[in-house]
């Protein structure tokens, strides 16, 4: 899809899939890229069809990363000289439940995929070992069925990882996907609103994220990038808390952890809100601690820079006012792209990506935990705070608080 097209779905709000919002250009490209580094054969599985497709499933994403193909039971094959997509054959009775798919027999399947060869999946197998023949490294995502699949097809051949190679292609995005991850920061933005609203005494943590659901839906975006966290009172201390059952009461902070997928990208963004509108006198210093750390992080976000880097950053400012870096108890980024946690490149950062800078402080004893989370894109002299328009300075957020919850933007 052109750009200027693409622009105009994303302001409209139109669901779409992640196949439309990368042009099919682009995936051959990513291909070649992989392509010119690549020593062995590398062997991608798409999701597997299930039993019955009552509910939508996902593809793979580093499968989707290569081909922009939705079909389950696929099989990609990329050599330094061959690429080779394999589909399952159409089945018109499984059809009539999940709708049309694509078949490789299909007159339009080449074009429809930008595949100069698509095979029956009955033909991977003799494939796999003629590419075989001339490399010794096998590479695939190794989780434990996929191993035990191509280690008993080529027990003689050494099976590696492939996080590696394609996470330094996926760590960099194109101007399609910086654009499509803006679309999911700004839903999760709108969403994050929503559910500021259902922060009241005597609400419940579910109804905050029923709110941030609802939202993001009716902006038509697929899903939630992950389990949504609203963890009020105590519950701001855990990490990853998803019970979402407390009743919030006055006084409490909420740390609000959510963000929307759209058409196959993510977002990542979280908030800390005080139940009631206004923060004690010291939430708000620890609060004030978090989001100089944060500050202090990005302004050193650049070309060169690498997150342990930033994450001592971050931590030397926590210690440096009020000996707070013991409570910061977790990483302070991760690449988002495709997946919330994108594969990436545990190199520099470079221009073109995209990564989380997420400091937080967690006192159990006092029942307090702060976390701001943002997305940041690296570009040629520093970085971009993707998720600005939400309100992180402790004035604006009690401002926004402070409105009535139908004025709330």
């Amino acid at each position: 899809m052109h750009r200027s097209a693409l622009a105009a779905f994303l302001i409209l709000g139109c669901s779409l899939s992640a196949a439309d919002t990368i042009p099919k250009s682009e995936y051959a490209e990513r291909r070649a890229k992989l392509q010119k580094f690549l020593d062995g054969v590398l062997v991608i599985f798409a999701r597997d069809a299930g039993s019955d497709e009552v509910f939508r499933e996902f593809q793979d994403t580093s499968f989707l990363y290569f081909s922009g193909v939705e079909e389950a039971g696929a099989i990609l094959l990329i050599t330094p000289k061959e690429e080779v997509l394999f589909l399952p054959k159409r089945n018109e009775r499984a059809e009539k439940y999940t709708g049309p798919k694509l078949g490789p027999t299909d007159s339009d399947v080449k074009s429809r995929t930008g595949f100069a060869e698509v095979q029956p999946l009955e033909r991977f197998e003799a494939r796999l070992h003629r590419a075989a023949e001339d490399y010794y490294t096998v590479y695939a995502f190794t989780r434990k069925s996929t191993a035990a699949k191509l280690k008993s097809l080529l027990p003689l051949r050494e099976l590696a990882d492939a996080s590696r190679p394609v996470g330094k292609l996926r760590m960099k995005k194109s101007p399609a996907e910086i654009a499509a991850v803006q679309r999911a920061t700004d839903v999760t933005i709108q969403a994050q609103i929503a559910a500021w609203k259902k922060l009241q005494p005597g609400a419940y943590e579910y109804q905050a994220g029923a709110a941030f659901v609802g939202s993001l839906m009716e902006q038509g975006c697929e899903r939630v990038a992950y389990a949504p966290i609203v963890g009020s009172g105590p519950n701001s201390t855990v990490l990853h808390y998803n019970a979402s059952t407390r009743r919030m009461d006055r006084g409490e902070v909420v740390v609000l952890d959510a963000a929307a997928e759209c058409a196959g990208y993510t977002s990542d963004i979280t908030r800390t809100v005080p139940v009631g509108g206004k923060f004690s006198a010291r939430q708000k210093q620890i609060y004030e601690v978090v989001l100089g750390a944060q500050n202090a992080a990005m302004a050193a976000a650049k070309p060169g820079a690498t997150m342990p880097e930033l994450q001592k950053i971050a931590k030397k400012y926590m210690d440096d006012h009020g000996d707070l870096g013991k409570y910061f108890i977790h990483g302070l980024g991760h690449p988002v792209g495709l997946d919330v946690h994108d594969l990436g490149d545990p190199g520099p950062l470079e221009n073109g990506d995209i990564v989380t800078i997420e400091p937080g402080i967690y006192i159990p004893d006092e029942g307090i935990g702060v976390r701001i989370e943002d997305v940041i894109l690296i570009t040629e002299t520093g970085y971009k705070l993707m998720s600005a328009a939400l309100p992180r300075e402790v004035a604006d957020v009690e401002r926004a608080m402070a409105k009535p919850a139908a004025s709330l933007p």
